[in-house]
């Protein structure tokens, strides 16, 4: 039986986390759409400022109600960031129940908003039940000051609002942070169309395993097929080495193409690491596999179709060499 989809999409103010629920929600046909920043005005309602100061403040200075801010002397973004979870804390257990009602009744959901915050809310103890995915949004720092400025004039949050900016960009960083030590998806939102689809990537599991040969050299244009032409992901790598009854697998997980292109920099600054690679693509002939996926069939078609018309896809029986 299908499980029902439970999307997660947290962010900062102003890195388009909304604009992108929403699209994700056409294109999975989702119709319930949750904003955390209405179930923490339930949960305000039930629970007084008197008793939870930092849950009536906004997310960005909550850290003002903090008890013993000098332990945070010097360290503004630890005082922003501990601020932010308490205030976060306070919201976490009203989205879990949202979550389990949704489960129990089998509705597809997407929830979005700054509470979602990796580590804090268990995702895993719905994994059985559901579909569920967790993911984190970010932005350069140009981009998301635009836009959160763009935000808070459309919705006329303008002045103090505005002053905010460095608090938000501090969040920003912390639930990139919690999302890499979580093992939570972190993805740049450049552009509606590109995010949609790195997310449907992961979501949809259109995915093949693909026999490559190529060396390290190419290795650089593999990658940008994959991850930025068709916006797919790169689940692991298996290299096959001779002597060895079973192939030498590794998780990479690899789907944000700046990510990919750190990696690409740092073999060609780094010639002992590129070495290191060189050698294990040596040993195995240069034959080894990935696990690809795309945001959808035709997608990955393509994919590989193009893949093999470059001449990186090994045609040839594994089992004869």
């Amino acid at each position: 039986m299908k499980k029902p989809y439970v999307i997660l999409i947290g962010s900062a103010s102003g890195i388009g986390k909304s604009t992108i629920a929403s699209e994700l929600a056409k294109e999975l046909g989702i119709k319930h759409l949750i904003e955390t920043d209405f179930i923490r005005e339930i949960v305000r309602g039930i629970i007084g400022p008197d008793y939870a100061p930092a849950l009536h403040k906004s997310s960005y200075d909550a850290y003002t109600t903090l008890r013993q801010k000098e332990k945070f002397e010097e360290n503004d973004e630890g005082l922003i960031n501990a601020g932010f979870e308490e205030h976060a804390s306070f919201v976490i257990p009203a989205i879990e129940k949202v979550i389990k009602r949704a489960v129990d009744d089998f509705d597809d959901v997407v929830i979005e908003g700054v509470h979602l915050v990796p580590g804090l809310i268990n995702i895993d103890k719905f994994k059985d039940k559901a579909s569920i995915h967790f993911f984190i949004l970010s932005a350069d720092e140009d981009i998301h000051k635009e836009r959160f400025v763009k935000r808070a004039m459309k919705i006329k949050r303008g002045g103090k609002h505005l002053e905010y900016f460095k608090e938000n960009r501090s969040i920003h960083n912390f639930l990139a942070s919690q999302a890499h030590k979580n093992n939570v998806p972190v993805i740049n939102n450049t552009e509606i169309g590109c995010t949609i689809k790195r997310m449907l990537s992961i979501i949809k599991e259109n995915c093949k395993v693909i026999i490559f040969k190529h060396s390290v050299d190419f290795l650089e244009e593999v990658i940008n097929i994959i991850l930025t032409k068709y916006n797919g992901r790169i689940v692991d790598v298996s290299y096959f080495l001779p002597g060895f009854s079973e192939p030498l697998k590794r998780k990479v997980n690899i789907y944000d193409p700046k990510d990919a292109q750190r990696f690409i920099d740092m073999l060609n600054s780094n010639p002992k690491r590129k070495n290191d690679l060189e050698r294990l693509y040596n040993l195995s002939d240069n034959i080894h596999s990935h696990k690809i996926c795309a945001p959808d069939k035709q997608s990955l078609d393509k994919m590989i179709n193009e893949l093999r018309k470059k001449g990186f896809i090994y045609e040839g029986d594994l089992s004869k060499r």
